[in-house]
């Protein structure tokens, strides 16, 4: 056989879903910003996206607070600014500032959008039975935002170990759905 063993601790290099993503939140008028890479689409309409937060993670507490965030989705030129969000708190550090982000004003949540992501997507939380479990929030999009610019987005996938891969050339075929 030409497998070999892996360590348990290395399989989320194997299964990470999808892009990382900076979550923001707002709370008592301050607005913070997390790198997040575990998450999960749960439905198409509404869309549900499922997503774990730590609860030793600053944007844990605003989150189950306000019930409310925007998951925007940076590209690979803001490889830098998403690592240095997501080695500090918020606890301690202004974080737009801190990394040149551009908080704008969203559209049906407190949370801000960030400017430089090719996409943003106000969520609401609208299931928190995992929370006390596994901290696994269900989020609802209300309301969706990309840059125009953006055609085929290089997004950020984390690969853990401080690794990441960069989405690629996009293959199309016909759908064979009914």
């Amino acid at each position: 056989m030409k497998k070999r063993a892996l360590p348990l601790s290395r399989v989320y290099g194997l299964l990470e879903p999808g892009p990382v993503l900076l979550v923001t939140t707002a709370r008592k008028g301050k607005a913070n910003i997390m790198a997040q890479s575990w998450h999960c689409m749960m439905e198409f309409e509404p869309p549900l996206v499922g997503c774990l937060i730590s609860g030793r993670n600053h944007s844990f507490d605003a989150l189950l607070a306000t019930r409310e965030c925007v998951l925007n989705i940076p590209t690979a030129k803001l490889l830098d600014k998403v690592i240095g969000v997501g080695n500090c708190s918020g606890r301690k550090v202004d974080k737009f500032a801190r990394f040149g982000l551009t908080p704008q004003p969203a559209e049906k949540v407190k949370a801000p959008l960030i400017d430089e992501c090719c996409a943003s997507l106000e969520c609401r939380v609208v299931d928190t039975r995992l929370v006390n479990r596994y901290n696994f929030f269900v989020l609802e999009v209300v309301k969706a935002w990309v840059d125009p610019q953006a055609k085929e987005p290089r997004t950020l996938h984390h690969r853990g170990g401080g690794r990441f891969m960069v989405a690629g050339k996009t293959m199309c075929t016909a759908s064979r759905a009914k």
